[in-house]
């Protein structure tokens, strides 16, 4: 298999040995789904549509296994069929989706909460949307009483945010141009000088 261009630069040790060309059998790959686990329907669903602003794009209801799970992304509801069996298989051809589970009667259950993967012992970090203007995104957020981590200008990286859901999972809030401009230097390679 080819092997990806050497990049100088690296502190970790990675090479182009470890990072190979991917297989042609794996064109047609996709990253699908991240799932989390929620306590309520009502207000993830809330969150994830109204203040982030994906679409509901399929639910499937388990009544032998007392769970359900949600699929919500960003797509063009124009898209979505109307059709059940249509709609389940369009919805596993989407990229990026995120999978809210949940299993019945948690919301009632005062005492549980899910880990976030950001306390200890870590795992999970986040997941991250990217918005045309990270400062506008996050005065809507702050309007609609979203708990941040960390605001655009708090902390050491700046014009990035992070924000917590119902569930207490981390998400963080970036702009595509910003991230260019702010993070070439830490590419391997150096700072590039394309804009």
């Amino acid at each position: 298999m080819a092997k990806i261009a050497q990049m100088a630069g690296r502190p970790d040790g990675i090479d182009d040995a470890i990072c190979n060309t991917p297989d042609p059998s794996t064109k047609d790959f996709i990253m699908q789904q991240t799932m989390l686990r929620i306590k309520n329907p009502h207000s993830s669903l809330d969150f994830y549509t109204r203040v982030l602003g994906m679409r509901l794009m399929q639910e499937l209801h388990f009544a032998e296994w007392e769970f359900s799970i949600y699929f919500v992304g960003y797509c063009d509801p124009s898209e979505i069929p109307s059709d059940p069996k249509e709609r389940t298989r369009w919805c596993f051809q989407q990229a990026g989706a995120v999978e809210l589970t949940h299993n019945w009667g948690t919301e009632n259950d005062a005492a549980l909460k899910y880990h976030s993967g950001n306390e200890d012992p870590r795992g999970f970090g986040h997941i991250g949307i990217t918005v045309p203007d990270v400062y506008k995104a996050c005065e809507r957020f702050e309007k609609e009483g979203v708990k941040f981590r960390k605001t655009p200008d708090g902390g050491n990286m700046k014009g990035l945010a992070f924000i917590f859901d119902p569930d207490g999972y981390s998400i963080e809030i970036l702009g595509a141009d910003q991230m260019s401009k702010d993070f070439s230097k830490y590419t391997p390679g150096g700072e590039s000088t394309s804009t």
